[in-house]
């Protein structure tokens, strides 16, 4: 009996949700390639995208009109694709994780405040390096401490982080095979108290720790998705004990933990083409929400609803003609956010059971630009700009030229040496002193050492009749010398011949 009152008291549930959804509106946001990411911060104020064209941009719903503009677009991550954004539980800085292997923290005006540090790949062991040494998949906030969060990556680990403290991580979690090989991360998260980490990993497995205990897995299913799909998400409900899991086998199932080996419920035929489509829980944790994928110009990409107990298709919303790639239900707004594959942001609310957010915005009429006064009187002549006031112009070139050579300074004419003594800071030449001038001809060589022998022969009558030096010292032994005279055929000699002669 009690079980049929809970599926009639469904089936009135799934009645209500219908009529609700079916005044659901939407507004949108143009991107230029596909939403890879989606943030809001817990307070519901501002949304933050992320997608395949490097941009992170902010949008203000209080400070936006209908034409829907974002106040900032930065790349945190140079050419890196976003993969995945997340505020923290107070909202004052954002987990921004890329295809590089270094995960950043932004404050809310999207300046630095971290950047985690790079491990070093030639190191066997990734718990002996301080850092992920490949691309990163995924990452998340801690739900209780505000200075905590997660990342995985292609090395094949799952590793916290202290926001104060860049240079190391907290704690590495290695995800393993049944064959105790590495098996890569997808995506990670945290239970809602924040005690548990689980990852999805490639090999199909769903593996989940203790957090203060990183060496064996507390829940491990290892045939959780089909071997070799990507599982895109993993999601805690509000109780804590209740997961689910988006698999890249097209499928949606819903896990408790506490008897992990089969999944509660199970939906199939859901297409995913993209190792990042979310799943969420509603906020009164009664419905499922997932997105599904297309192939371009073959469908719409679809919002799907599933009741959280009897795992029914509740509603389905027909997004855009492109795959829901992200998919973001905000427990304080009650509004949906979608990201797709065309790049467009779309937001979904109530206009009565929703909050703020979207509701801020839609109501504001675009703002007119502001045109400029024209001015009555079309020129406005400076006195400088009348012929009077005017320097007179060269029409001839080569005259100017010739003027400018006679000026020295426009010739750059070199200023000529001084002389005698110096004067305005210069020093003459040789200077004005008597010691300059003896230095100047100290080694001053006034001799012509053209003919050697007349150079000798130029000293001979000093040295005989006034012998100093050397004659002296030889006197007694020193035989008398004998010059030879020049005779006309030593002059022939020295004469050139004619035809060795340089020709003018």
């Amino acid at each position: 009996e009690d079980d049929d009152d809970d599926e009639g008291g469904t089936q009135e549930d799934d009645d209500d949700v219908r009529n609700n959804y079916s005044r659901i509106y939407c507004m949108f946001f143009l991107f230029c390639l596909q939403v890879s990411a989606l943030a809001l911060d817990p307070s519901g104020a501002r949304l933050v995208t992320g997608g395949y064209d490097y941009d992170v941009r902010f949008w203000d719903f209080a400070g936006m009109d209908q034409s829907l503009q974002a106040f900032r677009s930065l790349q945190p991550c140079d050419c890196h694709q976003i993969k995945s954004l997340q505020y923290s539980i107070t909202g004052d800085v954002l987990l921004v994780v890329s295809g590089n292997a270094q995960a950043k923290v932004l404050d809310r005006d999207g300046f630095n405040v971290m950047e985690c540090i790079k491990g070093d790949q030639y190191i066997v062991d990734m718990a002996n390096t301080k850092g992920h040494t490949a691309m990163l998949n995924s990452g998340c906030w801690h739900p209780k401490m505000k200075e905590e969060f997660m990342t995985c990556s292609n090395d094949g680990t799952v590793r916290t982080w202290d926001v104060k403290s860049e240079k190391q991580h907290k704690s590495v979690f290695k995800p393993r095979s049944f064959q105790g090989k590495k098996v890569i991360p997808v995506c990670c998260t945290y239970s809602r108290d924040g005690k548990l980490i689980a990852a999805g990993c490639q090999d199909g497995s769903i593996q989940i720790w203790d957090r203060n205990l990183n060496v064996h897995t507390k829940f491990h299913c290892r045939q959780a998705h089909a071997v070799g799909s990507d599982t895109s998400c993993l999601c805690f409900s509000y109780d804590g004990v209740t997961l689910a899991s988006r698999g890249g086998d097209d499928t949606l199932k819903v896990w408790d933990i506490r008897s992990f080996r089969k999944p509660v419920n199970e939906a199939s035929g859901l297409t995913n083409y993209f190792s990042m489509t979310d799943c969420c829980f509603s906020p009164d944790n009664k419905l499922l929400l997932t997105g599904t994928s297309v192939k371009r110009e073959q469908g719409s990409g679809k919002l799907v609803f599933f009741d959280k107990l009897s795992f029914k298709r509740v509603y389905e919303i027909e997004v855009t003609n492109a795959s829901v790639v992200r998919c973001l239900w905000h427990p304080k707004l009650n509004q949906v956010m979608a990201g797709t594959g065309n790049g467009l942001a779309k937001v979904y609310y109530d206009p009565v059971k929703s909050h703020r957010g979207a509701k801020l915005c839609v109501v504001k009429s675009q703002r007119k630009g502001k045109h400029a006064e024209t001015l009555t009187q079309d020129y406005i002549i400076t006195p400088h700009a009348l012929p009077m006031f005017r320097d007179a112009r060269q029409r001839s070139t080569r005259k100017q030229l010739e003027k400018d050579r006679l000026d020295p300074k426009k010739s750059h004419k070199p200023e000529p040496p001084v002389s005698g003594p110096g004067r305005g800071g210069r020093v003459a030449a040789h200077g004005g002193t008597l010691s300059s001038f003896i230095v100047k001809n100290i080694a001053l060589d006034k001799t012509d050492d053209s003919n050697p022998r007349e150079a000798i022969l130029r000293h001979a009558k000093e040295a005989s009749e006034n012998p100093y030096w050397v004659a002296p010292a030889y006197k007694e032994t020193q035989p008398e010398p004998v010059f030879a005279e020049e005779s006309d055929e030593d002059e022939e000699a020295d004469k050139e011949p004619e035809w060795k002669k340089r020709k003018i």
